[in-house]
Formats: C-alpha cells, sequence, structure tokens
C-alpha cells in the first residue's frame, strides 16, 4: 500500500496490483465471519428473553470489519471485498447442497441431520443474499460520506450511524423475504427490530476495538483514504 497517511481516493488510490498482509488479513477475517454465520444461523438461541439465530455472535462483526475496511482503505477497496465474501459464500452453499446431493456411505447414517442442519431453501438463500448485499454496501456508503462530511473526526458516529443503516437494512430485507406470509405481521416487526438494536447494539460495545483496530493499521499501512471522487456504484467491481 502506498506510504501516504492522507491520501485521498480522488488521486491516491490503493495500488489494486498489491495487497498488504495487514488487508489480506482483513479481507479473510471478513469472508469467515460471513460463511460461519451462514452455517450457524440454523441454531435459534435465547438471550435474555431475546430469540435470536446463533449468528449473532459471529455476523456483526463482519459489519465492523467492513467499518474498518472502509475507513482506512476506502469504499472502492471495501466494495471488491463485499463481492469477494458474496462469492465465498455462493460457493460454500453450492459445495454444501452438492454434498448433500452426493450418495451417503451404506454406513452413515447422518443424511436427516445433514439436511436439517445445512440445507437451504431457495427463498432464504435468495433472502439472505439480497439482504446482505444491500445492507453492507449501504454500511460502507453511509461510512465513506460520513467521513469527508465530518472530516475524519468522531470515528465512532461513522461506525455506529453506519450500523444502524446498514444492520437496519439487512434485518428488514431478510425477514421480510425470508418470512412475510409466514409469520404475522406484529411478529415480522418485532424480529426485525429486535435484531436491529441487538446488532446496533454489539457495534456501539465493539467501537474501542475499532478504534483499536483502525488506528493500528492506518499507521501500519501508511494510508488514510477519504472517498471525495469515488464512484459509488456497487457494481463497478473492477475499478
Amino acid at each position: 500500500m502506498p506510504n501516504s497517511p492522507n491520501s485521498t481516493s480522488s488521486y491516491a488510490q490503493p495500488n489494486t496490483d498489491y495487497y498488504s498482509k495487514w488487508f489480506v488479513l482483513v479481507a479473510v477475517i471478513f469472508v469467515t465471519c460471513l460463511i460461519t454465520a451462514n452455517i450457524i444461523a440454523v441454531k435459534l438461541v435465547s438471550i435474555v428473553g431475546f430469540i435470536l439465530p446463533a449468528a449473532i455472535i459471529i455476523f456483526p462483526v463482519s459489519y465492523i470489519i467492513g467499518d474498518v475496511l472502509t475507513e482506512v482503505y476506502g469504499y472502492r477497496q471495501a466494495r471488491q471485498v463485499i463481492w469477494l465474501g458474496f462469492m465465498c459464500n455462493l460457493l460454500a452453499v453450492a459445495a454444501i447442497w452438492l454434498g448433500g446431493l452426493l450418495p451417503a456411505a451404506s454406513f452413515w447414517d447422518g443424511q436427516a441431520a445433514y439436511d436439517r442442519i445445512l440445507g437451504y431453501t431457495p427463498r432464504l438463500l435468495a433472502a439472505s443474499f439480497i439482504a446482505y448485499l444491500i445492507g453492507e454496501f449501504s454500511n460502507a456508503f453511509v461510512l465513506a460520506k460520513m467521513k469527508i462530511a465530518t472530516n475524519g473526526r468522531w470515528l465512532w458516529t461513522r461506525t455506529i450511524g453506519s450500523t444502524l443503516v446498514g444492520q437496519g437494512l439487512d434485518s428488514f430485507v431478510f425477514i421480510t423475504l425470508a418470512f412475510v406470509g409466514i409469520i404475522p405481521l406484529t411478529g415480522l416487526v418485532s424480529a426485525i427490530v429486535t435484531q436491529w438494536l441487538v446488532k446496533s447494539l454489539y457495534e456501539a460495545i465493539a467501537t474501542p476495538l475499532t478504534y483499536g483496530v483502525v488506528n493500528f493499521l492506518k499507521r501500519q499501512e501508511g494510508l488514510d483514504v477519504y472517498d471525495h471522487k469515488t464512484r459509488f456504484n456497487p457494481l463497478l467491481i473492477a475499478e
């Protein structure tokens, strides 16, 4: 990465032909959190009376990492990692689906358990993928714009503000697409609000950790991107 402490995306974009070890590490953690969350989300847990998917322990971390990516490397690089996460998750789902189709060994009696835990319905998959893209890109967009508006000050306002928008849209889109017509409207609203608030609270509590990681990476990379002239079209993967 270029050594420019106050670089902006308008004239000093990170070199796309070279990715530092820190950028690769952050991207790997992001993808791992995403895939892990989708696998363990099948289990429902009860936390102080709230019924939530087990993914609550790891999925919000993907938003924290998304904040770190956008804050340090800029929206352009975050956009590449978001699409990378999407493709890796798609690959994982395809592998799990194909694994379920393969004939089981005669002595293996776990097919029903495999299908129940790892099986996905097309509706839930579509809802998950759409919600992920809308939520993550909204999160990155809001943080990048707020960074410019605040001139890089008050990081906590950007991390929490972007999460409120991103997680709110993610929860709304996923639960609506996945369960509308299945559970009553009051249940939908309750589920959306509960997940939104819990995930946002998670982000707020993790703010000191986010500050530490962001400051560490900015020092290591000599980089602090401002997206003054970035094109925010999420489809410009190879820009």
